[in-house]
């Protein structure tokens, strides 16, 4: 008699973060969050206003440190918890192993698309030549070939979210988060950054948390986190 097969084990998550808090004075903006992303996955964080997204993401990301709780990543190197780390290995994380898109951009303005890319390359050690190299070649995968020398002041809102997008792929980051990436954008727009944000991400293996406030945005994600009063209350797969 053959005995049945075993299951896989599942895959360890990238990021994992237990019993969040974080309070400003009186107002609390997380209350004891639970929070797993798996290799590929994408998740959107919706919320009201004040409900704590944001406060979530950048705990997550190691912009702020939360006040209790522990947020772990899995590294080739063994499992990195965020919270035992001081600033300045915070700043070195969100460089190596972190991208980031934000609602503006954030581009440098006095910079070309290209040198924009190419920036979180030349802060880890790659000299000037190879990271624009790469940088261009993130440009061309998000059809900006051509728009290298352009300034910020020079793209239109869709292609300056593109180069953000560009930027925050080029040191091959493991997750990348997004806050409120389409925010300023209109309906046609919006998708085709979408579009850019999936395909440079979770179709080639990285992971994406995004937060908005837009329902189109969020279903295409894999799974929807809703939070209210800094705590979790619906956690729903988008598809």
């Amino acid at each position: 008699m053959t005995s049945a097969p075993h299951a896989a084990p599942a895959a360890p998550p990238v990021l994992a973060a237990t019993a969040l808090t974080k309070s400003y004075g009186p107002s609390t903006a997380l209350a004891g969050v639970d929070f797993r992303l798996q290799p590929g996955e994408s998740v959107a964080i919706m919320g009201a206003s004040g409900s704590g997204k944001t406060t979530l993401l950048h705990c997550l990301a190691g912009i702020i440190p939360p006040d209790t709780g522990s947020v772990v990543l899995s590294t080739s190197a063994g499992a990195l918890e965020l919270t035992a780390l001081d600033e300045a290995g915070r700043s070195r994380l969100r460089r190596e192993s972190f991208g980031f898109v934000f609602q503006q951009g954030l581009l440098l303005p006095e910079l070309t698309a290209v040198e924009n890319v190419a920036l979180p390359l030349m802060l880890t050690g790659t000299d000037r030549r190879a990271a624009e190299q790469t940088a261009a070649m993130w440009l061309a995968a998000l059809g900006l070939a051509g728009f290298e020398s352009r300034r910020i002041g020079q793209l239109s809102g869709g292609q300056a979210q593109r180069v953000a997008i560009a930027r925050a792929q080029t040191t091959g980051a493991a997750v990348v988060f997004a806050d409120e990436p389409t925010g300023a954008l209109d309906s046609q727009t919006s998708a085709e950054v979408m579009d850019a944000l999936i395909r440079s991400t979770t179709e080639r293996g990285r992971s994406l948390v995004v937060v908005t406030h837009d329902e189109t945005v969020a279903a295409r994600c894999s799974r929807v986190l809703r939070l209210a009063d800094g705590r979790i209350v619906d956690g729903v797969s988008a598809r």
